[in-house]
């Protein structure tokens, strides 16, 4: 496990869901192994070996998700990171004169097993999590926080990684070289490394703490959504159309409801109900509790966690030096500091809540006409959006939803790789790779002209009990060449509701392009050219642009004309349908906007000050009262549930990323739209894998910008996508 890599299995998933309604029943799911059978007959130590075991089968190797069980986790996590301690003390101590190869490069071979094993641990945390797993992750926690520590913290490995760093020799070597090195050098210089004595051991005290502190936060998240679930008797279906009652219906079978409505705690469902159900107060209910949770006043309450893990965050950055945590966080990143990320999303925030005024009046004015209601509230929003839809755009969102059959869009995906990347994609149907679900399917991915096989895609598409909400990528293994060519286990993770046996699952417009932009994650995988395992790491406020780009792609005539089917017909989408999808491209654009850069904001606000005292609940209020945040729009994650930036580091001050990726995804979209191929250019294509996808983290993301559009990104490009006016842009620089 590269040093720079722990941090992101320290810590508990990113957590999304929760309602309660009109019968809410206490959902307690059951321990769930990646294989039962072999969890009831394997001994602790059986089950140690299988999870450490190299792994074998086709394919050079594959994870044996059918074989491995729970019971031996601990201690080969514990094993795994003795050995890797070892391996680093070999490093550590060697006489010889510190060199790229005998330190740099040693690095990168250290942790074998842990890495395998975390492909494990994740698939238990993210895909089919238990209580039983939950109660392993929390005595975990600490022990891979320690074990991160050690290595950052031993004092003759730095001076041995100083030493290269420092060097003429590493100089003269190749720019992905040298990357290599100011990476390693970073993760451990800007993680406590060069601390004195006393304040390595705090730092370390802080890591553990926190480490279990946010896998508190997240599995606090998941217990409230999986806690209740609202049941519908059919005179409460006003409004809901056909698919989503099916959606619906299946979900309360699933739970031992036949013959009732489950309105499960996901996005995925609850979006939907806000936006077609005709009852009001059930739409306020399935609102109010989906926006609480982790905010209830109970033992799932996470306000008082907030304000713990802010303080030690801010305790621990100013032992290094830095004023707080964003400027920390953001020294590495494309932004480079707080401020900058600050001034593009203030540059943009004046024209959302503009265009949500418009569109609260737009909505007012028919709710007043068909309801008689004297104001939109929270819950209202979607409802009376797709009523204004309608009404403008004549553009019916169910009636879209036809056209979107799950697995027509998946081939869609497909043929899109085929286009840019060259990828042939071709389904493993013999068995011969396990999978840790029956919903689980695996692709070969081979480059088409020449045959040579690139990796293996896993698709793992549906919301299920232990499945934590949102969509993922993942890798199982990366692309490397430092010690022989490896090739890439891929994986995307979604959340849509399963449809009804026999039936196509069909999925919106909007979960369309999520599933587009994860799948974009997985080509920026398949498509790595690097050397080394660091090279695949990624720089947050870049790495969503690849996938953000991705989502362009679902818009596209090809797309459109050959994917999109009507699932029963079989007729494809009519011009005109498409017509008005297009021509309503910017509706929304104001909620969209603006419910994100609350969060955004609220993020870099929480770390950009002195959090002593802080009320997480106070201070979230009064910071969207200085923004004059519209009543009518929630936070996309408020803070008690925002899992992103508090289960874990990895959005911490960085929410922002998302925006600051879509600067460069709306102004790469514009080079492929002004190009003579348009969306499908070979010539703007090729330059897009070679110096946006194929290179990873081995080149600095903004000459890899600047080397594929010829200068840098504009954020008018941005403005002109969400429709917005161009002069209300600042500069982000």
């Amino acid at each position: 496990m590269k040093p720079q890599f722990i941090k992101a299995f320290l810590v508990s998933s990113i957590l999304m869901g929760c309602s309660t309604a009109t019968e809410t029943t206490n959902v307690q799911p059951a321990a769930n192994t990646i294989n039962k059978a072999t969890a009831s007959v394997q001994s602790v130590e059986e089950s140690k070996a299988l999870l450490l075991a190299k792994w074998q089968g086709p394919f050079e190797g594959v994870p044996a998700f059918d074989q491995v069980s729970l019971s031996g986790l601990v201690p080969a996590m514990e094993e795994a990171m003795a050995k890797e301690l070892a391996e680093v003390d070999v490093i550590a101590n060697n006489n010889d004169a510190p060199t790229f190869e005998n330190t740099i490069v040693a690095m990168e071979r250290t942790g074998a097993e842990l890495n395998r094993l975390f492909s494990y641990y994740g698939i238990w945390r993210s895909n089919k999590s238990s209580p039983e797993f939950r109660q392993l992750q929390s005595e975990l926690a600490p022990k891979l926080s320690a074990f991160s520590s050690k290595i950052k913290q031993n004092d003759k490995l730095f001076t041995r990684i100083s030493a290269v760093y420092n060097s003429e020799k590493t100089k003269a070597m190749s720019p992905e070289n040298q990357r290599l090195v100011l990476l390693t050098y970073n993760s451990f210089a800007r993680n406590g490394a060069t601390l004195n004595a006393v304040d390595k051991k705090r730092y370390a005290e802080i890591n553990l703490e926190l480490s279990t502190l946010q896998t508190k936060f997240g599995n606090n998240i998941l217990a409230d959504e999986e806690g209740y679930v609202l049941y519908l008797d059919k005179s409460q279906l006003g409004g809901l159309p056909e698919s989503v009652v099916n959606v619906a219906a299946a979900a309360a079978e699933e739970r031992d409801h036949k013959g009732q409505y489950a309105i499960t705690n996901t996005r995925s469902s609850m979006d939907p109900f806000l936006t077609y159900s005709t009852e009001r107060e059930l739409r306020k209910q399935v609102w109010s509790t989906y926006y609480s949770r982790g905010d209830n006043g109970d033992q799932y309450d996470n306000n008082a966690i907030i304000a713990e893990v802010l303080q030690l965050r801010h305790e621990r950055v100013g032992l290094l030096g830095y004023k707080n945590y964003a400027s920390w966080r953001l020294e590495d990143r494309m932004a480079k500091s707080p401020e900058n990320a600050i001034a593009l999303m203030e540059s943009v925030w004046p024209a959302a809540i503009a265009r949500v005024d418009e569109e609260v009046a737009d909505m007012l004015a028919i709710g007043k006409k068909q309801d008689g209601i004297e104001q939109v509230e929270a819950w209202d929003y979607r409802f009376y959006a797709e009523k204004v839809r309608k009404d403008k755009y004549n553009l019916d969102s169910d009636e879209v939803k036809q056209y979107l059959q799950l697995n027509n869009l998946r081939e869609a995906m497909f043929y899109v790789a085929g286009r840019l990347f060259n990828f042939s994609f071709s389904e493993v149907t013999d068995g011969s790779v396990p999978v840790f679900h029956e919903d689980v399917r695996v692709w070969e991915v081979k480059d088409k002209t020449s045959g040579e096989h690139i990796g293996l895609w896993y698709l793992d598409p549906f919301a299920r009990k232990g499945k934590r909400s949102g969509a993922w990528a993942t890798t199982y293994r990366a692309h490397t060449t430092f010690d022989g060519k490896k090739n890439v286990l891929s994986s995307n993770n979604s959340n849509f509701s399963k449809g009804v046996a026999g039936q196509p699952t069909l999925i919106s417009w909007s979960d369309a392009e999520t599933y587009f932009h994860e799948f974009g994650h997985a080509l920026h995988f398949l498509a790595s050219k690097v050397e080394y395992p660091t090279l695949n790491s990624g720089v947050r406020d870049y790495t969503e642009f690849q996938s953000q780009l991705l989502e362009r792609w679902l818009s596209t005539d090809e797309v459109i004309d050959n994917y999109l089917v009507h699932y029963k017909t079989g007729k494809p989408m009519p011009k005109s349908l498409i017509a008005k999808i297009k021509q309503a491209a910017t509706f929304n654009s104001g909620f969209k906007t603006t419910e994100y850069l609350a969060s955004a904001l609220v993020d870099m606000k929480f770390h950009t000050v002195d959090p002593t005292g802080i009320d997480a609940d106070k201070f979230e209020r009064e910071t969207l009262a200085a923004l004059k945040m519209p009543k009518q729009i929630v936070m996309r994650h408020r803070s008690p549930q925002f899992g992103h930036i508090f289960s874990s580091e990895g959005y911490a001050s960085s929410y922002y990323g998302y925006m600051w990726a879509e600067v460069l995804t709306s102004d790469a979209a514009e080079a492929f739209a002004q190009a003579p191929g348009g969306f499908y250019d070979k010539d703007v294509a090729d330059k897009l894998v070679e110096h946006l996808f194929s290179v990873r983290n081995a080149v600095d993301p903004s000459e890899a910008y600047r080397a594929f559009r010829g200068r840098d990104a504009k954020v008018e490009a941005l403005m002109r996508d969400r429709g917005f006016p161009v002069t209300t842009v600042k500069s982000s620089k």
